[in-house]
């Protein structure tokens, strides 16, 4: 018990000397840095051009996926993706969005559908980074809203509920798969 106390106080008192000692530029700019980011609306606001892209940014900065950003800053969600991660985010295309009845897009964008929005989007988003060369036939994976999907691997040919895999970009903080259809979520009775 003495040792352990020992070590703390050892701690406390490196931690105290670290901190009293001045810090340099680099801590002070770095920590007003991300004040200014967390005042500013949070980490997706963060301003880097020179690290490699997070899932977010990797969809911003794809021509095919502007409906999904759309609904990403609709339904409030740019920020929890910004974070470290990792994630692996099924990214449908516009395309993909284009295929469902007319006018569902329009009603999810409205404010009242926010919820429903954010759900259909948490089914595309799993808490880990998948690699495709680890993905199985018939392989589950809980998504961010909880529900499973299952991952089909056939004549090397990937689909996750049916939609294909078409495409994959590594982020910073994951993997984005792009795929070619929107996943629903299985209804909730």
């Amino acid at each position: 018990m003495k040792y352990f106390n020992f070590l703390l106080t050892l701690a406390v008192a490196g931690a105290l000397l670290v901190s009293c000692s001045g810090g340099g530029q680099s801590d002070t700019a770095a920590s007003q840095d991300a004040t200014v980011a967390a005042a500013d609306g949070g980490q997706s606001n963060v301003k880097d051009d020179e690290s490699q892209k997070d899932v977010v940014r990797v969809a911003a900065g794809s021509a095919d996926h502007t409906t999904l950003v759309t609904a990403l800053k609709t339904a409030e969600y740019l920020d929890e993706l910004s974070n470290a991660g990792p994630f692996t985010v099924f990214a449908p295309t516009n395309a993909a969005f284009d295929k469902l009845p007319a006018g569902t897009v329009e009603g999810l964008l409205k404010p009242e559908s926010k919820d429903a929005l954010r759900n259909i989007l948490e089914y595309h988003v799993a808490v880990g980074g998948y690699k495709l060369e680890n993905l199985r036939d018939g392989q589950t994976i809980n998504q961010a809203n909880l529900d499973n999907v299952t991952i089909g691997v056939k004549d090397g040919k990937y689909t996750i509920n049916g939609a294909n895999i078409v495409g994959t970009v590594a982020a910073s903080n994951g993997i984005v798969y792009v795929i070619d259809a929107v996943l629903l979520p299985p209804d909730k009775k």
